[in-house]
């Protein structure tokens, strides 16, 4: 070691040495260095992407759907994971696994075409469908074959756990979660979430492997939906429509229930209905939201909105008594106009409504005009979409005023020559029972993303005020003789409570050919309860029915066992009008003193408009041998109503001048033959309406909506 140490030559050499291992050893890592540089930085992204491609795949899975709620917090259409099938064809050939027997075996255990199975493994792809969102038993079934390279992996799938209910309404989606029809389409933005791709791993076999928190970070979920509909009402609005629509024999129907004080849509039915799970076993017709989509002739249910003009326009007063025709029969032109062979000769207003008379809302119609008549129909929001968040909306027909000729004037105001959805026949309705206010209707309540965060909110709109709120409630009161006895729907009377409404009966307009079919109707009654307080407006309309044909009696019960049902689930307090009787002879008292203080010079006795609830012909009961019932004489001449009372055989002590405005007994009482009528009668004076302000805020929206 010392000589090693001392010999020159042999340090020397050393040095050299250890200078070439230092040499050898700094080109190594210079040369490593450079293999470094060239594979992170110069060729990195391309190496990166090449171990991507070989390690990881991108499946592009549905994000999980909003759900959607009614009113209440019931689900009606949720979001479920279930299993979905695929297969790696390239590991499957990798280990030797026979595609066209795992084929077969796939096929006959999923019932799917063996053809198309066996062409996808045959495929170079290491990813492929082989069936989506089986059951349960499926998927255990699958595992047990033990194929190499077929997987399961989760998916959502949208789920309706109603069944029928509603289904119009919801919609459904497809197996990819995407809205194909009904809410499902039209709020897709909102219920879909994101969708992403999701990155799948492949592990040393080419297993794909999923991540959950992948899943979790990147498809992220949509946004839940709360809607203004009632699941119970909507329960009981289909319930009663199937029964409806059987029992006439009728080809379909519709109904929508609203709240007439914010425009709430609680309930929307069509019949025939169709399971949303199933939506391909359904027949195309079957699914179409009729309320919305499908227009007809409304006939004699846009009656009271041809009234209600006349009384805002003050070009009709309520007791003015009105001549519909002795002979039954109205000539304009070289056409006639009749009331179903009835002859109802002279009638008020109220009681034209009540019995449905086209003559009598012809001519009242006619002293609107055309221009006048259309644009009161077009306030009430005949003849454009109502604009409700649903797809597919008509806005109905209603032509130009410019285009009519004098026939068209006279039989628009009673619903023919123009069309309507059921929908904008509720909507028009709705706008009477809330005081002449035009709400905006709506079924989008509320959104709600995953956070629990309230995205969006729809609140009350009022549209317009269409007509003064006095004529709004003289409307409403003439309307609640319709259902007493006398009036055209006494079937969609409810007990306990007073309802407002009106019949329509209109032949089916035959859009292609033009023209009527014939003997072929259209039955249909809208209407709200209670008449003094509204919490409902239910129009209920019945396409071709069989057994009978006339809106009273095919339309009318319908509506009775829907509001019935829907009055008690929503706790709303009978009010049986009995009041009203003692409250005609209350303001009958009021009268005689104030005419007794004009006499006297100490102030004017003004009349005082009377209210349908007084005219209603209610009977007792049957009349039997030598009794009769004393007919309603509201509205008619002195000479008028002494005829009325003669024909039947009954005397009569006539009161002051004019027209009929109270008489006694009541109308509908069953007396003896010879027995007296006491008639009180007044001169009818014009008065101008004020039309009532509506001050919305800055949205559109009002802070109170309820009249």
């Amino acid at each position: 070691m010392s000589d090693l140490l001392t010999d020159p030559k042999r340090r020397r050499w050393m040095r050299v040495r250890m200078v070439v291992l230092a040499l050898c050893v700094g080109a190594g890592a210079l040369l490593v260095s450079a293999r470094a540089w060239e594979l992170t930085i110069q060729h990195g992204p391309a190496l990166r992407a090449m171990a991507e491609s070989q390690q990881l795949r991108d499946i592009r899975l549905a994000p999980k759907r909003g759900t959607i709620y009614d009113r209440h917090g019931a689900e009606l259409a949720v979001s479920v994971d279930v299993e979905s099938v695929f297969a790696n064809p390239r590991l499957m050939r990798a280990e030797g696994v026979d595609t066209e027997s795992a084929a077969t075996r796939l096929a006959n255990l999923l019932g799917v075409d063996r053809a198309r199975i066996a062409a996808r493994l045959r495929s170079d792809r290491y990813f492929v469908w082989i069936e989506r969102q089986v059951t349960p038993t499926e998927a255990a079934a699958v595992r047990a074959l033990g194929i190499e390279g077929v997987q399961m992996t989760d998916e959502a799938r949208r789920f309706y756990p109603n069944r029928e209910l509603a289904s119009h309404l919801l919609g459904f989606a497809n197996i990819d979660g995407v809205g194909i029809e009904g809410l499902e389409l039209a709020l897709e933005d909102r219920l879909r979430g994101s969708v992403q791709p999701v990155p799948a791993v492949r592990d040393r076999r080419g297993r794909v492997v999923f991540s959950d928190q992948l899943l979790d970070d990147r498809a992220a979920q949509g946004d839940d939906v709360f809607l203004t509909i009632d699941k119970t009402i909507q329960h009981i609005t289909e319930r009663e429509l199937a029964l409806g629509v059987r029992t006439a024999e009728a080809a379909a129907g519709s109904v929508v229930v609203m709240d007439p004080r914010t425009g709430e849509i609680l309930a929307m039915a069509n019949y025939p209905t169709f399971n949303p799970n199933e939506p391909g076993r359904a027949e195309v017709a079957h699914r179409r939201n009729r309320a919305v989509t499908d227009r007809f002739e409304p006939g004699s249910t846009v009656k009271p909105f041809t009234l209600a003009a006349a009384f805002a326009a003050n070009v009709v007063h309520p007791e003015e008594a009105i001549d519909c025709e002795e002979d039954g029969q109205l000539e304009i032109g070289e056409d006639t106009i009749g009331d179903g062979g009835h002859r109802f000769g002279i009638m008020t207003p109220a009681q034209i409504l009540a019995r449905s008379s086209n003559i009598g809302t012809a001519k009242i119609g006619m002293r609107l005009g055309r221009r006048g008549l259309f644009r009161s129909f077009r306030r009430f929001g005949f003849g454009e979409p109502t604009g409700v968040e649903l797809p597919g909306e008509t806005g109905g027909i209603l032509r130009h005023h410019t285009r009519w000729y004098d026939l068209d004037l006279a039989t628009i105001s009673f619903g023919q020559g123009m069309s309507t959805t059921t929908l904008q026949l509720a909507t028009a309705m709705s706008t009477i029972a809330n005081g002449g206010r035009l709400m905006h209707p709506h079924i989008l309540r509320r959104t709600v993303d995953s956070r629990g965060a309230t995205t969006s909110e729809t609140l009350p709109r009022v549209r317009r005020q269409v007509i003064p709120r006095r004529t709004a409630r003289l409307i409403a009161d003439m309307l609640t003789a319709v259902t007493g006895q006398g009036g055209t729907g006494p079937e969609a009377a409810i007990d306990g409570y007073l309802v407002a409404g009106k019949t329509g009966t209109a032949q089916k307009a035959d859009y292609r050919r033009g023209g009527y079919q014939e003997d072929v109707y259209i039955a249909s009654f809208v209407g709200f309860v209670p008449a003094q307080d509204p919490a409902l407006v239910i129009a209920v309309v019945i396409d071709e029915p069989v057994v009978d044909h006339y809106g009273g009696t095919v339309a009318g019960p319908i509506f009775r066992r829907i509001g019935e049902a829907s009055l008690r689930h929503l706790g709303v307090p009978a009010d049986t009008g009995g009041e009203a009787l003692a409250e005609l002879e209350r303001r009958h008292r009021q009268r005689e003193r104030e005419r007794r203080r004009a006499a006297r010079g100490e102030g004017a006795a003004e009349p005082e408009t009377l209210t349908a609830v007084e005219i209603a012909v209610v009977p007792e009961r049957e009349p039997r041998d030598g009794e009769v019932m004393v007919p309603d004489l509201t509205g008619l001449t002195a000479r008028g109503s002494l005829g009325a009372l003669r024909r039947i055989g009954l005397d009569f002590q006539l009161e002051g001048s004019g027209l009929v405005v109270a008489q006694s007994p009541q109308p509908g009482a069953v007396v003896d033959r010879g027995s007296e009528v006491r008639v009180i009668l007044e001169r009818p004076e014009l008065r101008p309406e004020a039309d009532v302000p509506v001050t919305p805020t800055p949205d559109g929206t009002l802070a109170q909506v309820t009249p």
